[in-house]
């Protein structure tokens, strides 16, 4: 009896087994002539288990015993449905499939109506599913199909590390995700795993939500191919862009497919050209085969070809099934082309997130997932590799395994912590021990060796000690020395910072010694600048005091989007004056001027302020709305906001405390944001900034409110300054000021094709400037400098007096 039990339970444990064992099946996909046909979507009939051939057409899903029906599809193929039968083994079956036949039906319907039907459902489209999961499969491959003969060298072959002969792979990545979605747009993706081999020297799409390719938003936009996105042929105004040709019908699941020809109006318009198909009644995409070239403003490549198709999930619930981009491009001679492969499978609808699931982590990038071995990839790759693809991963695991040895890294460390003198100054130079995690960052010799009319030629050595530890955590020590050979002062200070929780940006720093400083608390003209100038035009714009002080401060964030900053701070402050007047040049036409910006005619005998002590605390919170970051196992990196950004800022000068000459309260609010998208409009910048005293009792020159000025003929690059302001100007009271820039870069490429040409040389401008008043200023300012524009505009009060306003225009192409 015993016996006849365990044989039963035997046979059924050895019956459940082989129910749950997974088998393979492959084969290969082509046309009728034998050609393969790549990035073949490959699903179970009435599920998203599916999987795509790869670039030689070759497929391969792991399948449960049992009988399936299985879809075969791909844009330019009639869809075929094939009935496989799993027994119990792997299970080989390859496939050809018949070349579309879209042929005109229903003369009745017309592209004009078809596209007016979609366009109005699109919105319904975009929005009608409100959640789901999904995994997803990326993988692309670039390879170069053609070097110069002058050019392609032994070391640029090495670099590259390709040949001529087989090896011709510049890069290859692959990724799985899952991928979570929510309305309104709210997404999470968590890397399972990651494989990235080589240079990519176009654009990558490594993550799921660069890939999220769809046509029933207004633009197609993908970051880093276009400045301003490129209309969608269905969009709602898609018919100012485009015109449609109907090219026929067919019937496949039993719905009416009408395949549409988009055809650009405009040349240079951002748009789509080739197919779309739409079914019939539901007026919902079916599948999409669009490209654009550089003449619709395409960056890094010369053509890119788009195939996106859905697949039905439950009744008129439609999802993507496959993505592929395909495209070809030609830099100085080299000529490459390359793919990427988007699979979704396994679609869960209307999934119960925990509360706080969507919590501003777009994408979670663990150790593991970037740890994974070739037995992982092996078992777990939904797309088979090609030849090539297989040879390459196996030279480059080969170079990396190389690389990655001891003897090979020690050796890579000598040979960069070598002392190149021309490499020293122009770009400085660097130190790193890799066993220890540390390295020794000296900047260039440019940034090293001053000339002022104050200290006169100034020596200001300075050096970054860095130490990684576990978890992202890091320290940084700097050491800044400084000698002024014609005032004959000594400046030491040290300075570091320790970043204890870089996921949270929690941060300790400090500085304790002497140093000289710039007058402007936002900053005036930079050192380098500043030499040039006082050297050859006898322009001595910078403005410089001392400084004995000690500072602590702590930065972190306690909440989403909440960033608090605090420190404190005890100096010493002298006022300086100007000890040489020496020249390379003489301007005949100019002058210098003062260290005192109250009174800059020479001769400079008049201290700006007499010695004091000034105790200082600074309080800043920074709220982001929305805030959305990005986790790697060395931290947070924290991605382009969407919405603005509002700082509050205090500053406190504390009396009698510790002997502090100052006695004040300064409060400011800014509301700021960067790159904001504006469509096919380009994108916008803006800063507003108001802040006042609340009480002055005691203030001296450096603890004013400054404002960041700019007397030169070029841009200050970052939003926020002044084009014409002086560098010294400022405010005891109250102030307002708000600067707005526009980037039309790839508007004007667009509309104006030739401009995509100019180079900075070619740049020609003029200046239009107005007068000037200090203390307070008012400012306005329009430019627009090679394909943008900024507004600036300042207002500032000495007691209840608004001064002076000023005008300005720049312009230049």
């Amino acid at each position: 009896m015993i016996k006849k039990v365990l044989l039963f339970a035997l046979f059924n444990l050895t019956a459940l087994f082989a129910t749950a064992q997974q088998f393979m099946l492959s084969g290969r996909v082509t046309d009728f002539a034998g050609n393969p046909v790549p990035f073949t979507s490959v699903y179970v009939k009435g599920t998203s288990q599916g999987t795509a051939s790869n670039a030689n057409g070759i497929y391969r899903i792991q399948l449960k015993s049992g009988k399936y029906q299985l879809n075969f599809r791909t844009i330019g193929f009639t869809q075929q449905t094939e009935a496989i039968e799993i027994a119990g083994n792997n299970l080989s079956h390859n496939v050809s499939l018949h070349v579309e036949n879209y042929a005109l039906g229903d003369k009745s319907a017309t592209a004009d109506d078809i596209i007016k039907q979609a366009i109005t459902q699109r919105e319904s489209h975009l929005t009608e599913l409100k959640a789901y999961r999904c995994n997803v499969y990326i993988k692309g491959v670039q390879k170069l199909l053609h070097a110069p003969g002058n050019l392609f060298s032994v070391a640029v072959s090495h670099e590259l590390q390709v040949d001529t002969g087989q090896n011709n792979i510049l890069y290859m990545s692959e990724s799985e995700s899952g991928f979570s979605f929510k309305q309104p747009g709210k997404t999470k993706e968590v890397m399972i795993s990651s494989k990235i081999v080589g240079s990519n020297n176009a654009f990558n799409f490594n993550r799921v939500a660069a890939l999220q390719v769809n046509f029933y938003q207004n633009l197609f936009d993908v970051e880093g191919i276009n400045p301003r996105g490129f209309v969608s042929p269905i969009a709602d105004n898609a018919p100012d862009y485009y015109r449609y040709k109907l090219l026929g019908c067919a019937t496949e699941n039993g719905k009416l497919i009408y395949k549409i020809q988009v055809i650009p109006i405009r040349e240079h318009d951002p748009v789509f050209t080739g197919n779309i198909y739409i079914v019939s009644g539901d007026w919902r995409i079916y599948a999409a085969h669009l490209f654009v070239t550089q003449n619709a403003g395409l960056n890094f490549v010369d053509t890119l070809n788009i195939n996106q198709q859905y697949i039905s999930l439950t009744g008129d619930t439609w999802q993507p099934a496959s993505v592929s981009f395909t495209y070809s491009g030609n830099v100085l001679g080299f000529k490459y082309s390359g793919y990427i492969l988007g699979v979704y499978s396994n679609y869960e609808l209307a999934p119960n997130f925990p509360p706080r699931f969507f919590n501003g982590e777009n994408i979670r990038i663990t150790q593991q997932s970037l740890s994974r071995d070739s037995v992982y990839w092996a078992q777990n790759r939904p797309v088979p590799l090609t030849p090539d693809e297989r040879r390459n991963y196996h030279r480059q695991d080969s170079i990396a395994k190389k690389h990655n040895s001891p003897a090979y890294l020690d050796s890579l460390e000598r040979a960069n912590n070598k002392f190149s003198p021309i490499g020293y100054v122009f770009s400085g130079d660097s130190i790193a021990h890799r066993a220890n995690k540390t390295a020794l960052v000296f900047p260039p010799l440019y940034r090293t060796v001053y000339f002022n009319t104050v200290e006169g030629l100034v020596l200001y050595p300075t050096v970054d000690y860095t130490k990684k530890l576990d978890s992202g955590k890091q320290y940084t020590i700097t050491p800044k020395l400084r000698y002024g050979f014609s005032d004959r002062q000594f400046n030491a200070n040290i300075g570091f910072s320790y970043s204890y929780n870089p996921h949270q940006r929690g941060i300790v720093y400090g500085r304790f010694g002497s140093d000289v400083f710039d007058l402007n608390s936002e900053g005036s003209s930079s050192l380098f600048i500043n030499t040039l100038g006082t050297l050859f035009f006898k322009d001595n714009v910078l403005k410089l005091y001392r400084s004995n002080f000690a500072r602590l401060g702590l930065q972190r964030n306690v909440a989403r989007g909440l960033l608090l900053d605090g420190s404190l701070e005890y100096a010493r402050r002298n006022a300086m004056q100007n000890t040489t007047y020496f020249k390379l040049l003489d301007s005949k036409d100019k002058e210098f001027t003062s260290n005192n910006p109250l009174k800059p005619n020479l001769p400079d005998t008049t201290l700006l302020f007499t010695p004091n002590n000034a105790l200082t605390l600074r309080l800043s919170a920074t709220y982001t709305f929305d805030e959305e970051y990005t986790s790697t196992p060395d931290g947070i990196v924290y991605d382009t906001n969407k919405y603005p950004k509002i700082k509050l800022s205090y500053r406190k000068g504390i009396h009698t405390l510790l002997g502090s000459n100052v006695d004040y309260d300064y409060a400011d609010v800014q509301v700021f944001q960067s790159h904001i998208k504006l469509g096919l409009f380009g994108y916008s910048s803006f800063v507003v900034k108001a802040g006042k005293f609340f009480n002055s009792d005691a203030l001296i020159y450096p603890d004013y409110k400054q404002f960041k000025g700019n007397e030169g003929i070029t841009f200050d690059p970052a939003i926020g300054s002044f084009h014409f302001l002086p560098y010294y100007t400022y405010s005891n009271t109250a102030f307002f000021e708000a600067h707005y820039e526009h980037d039309f870069s790839g508007f004007l490429f667009n509309k104006i094709p030739g401009l995509r040409t100019l180079k900075l040389e070619e740049i020609a401008g003029t200046n239009y400037l107005a007068q000037q008043s200090q203390p307070g200023y008012s400012e306005f300012y329009i430019g627009i400098q090679r394909y943008f524009f900024r507004l600036d505009y300042g207002l500032a009060y000495t007691g209840n007096n608004r001064v002076n306003q000023g005008f300005a225009f720049y312009y230049g192409f």
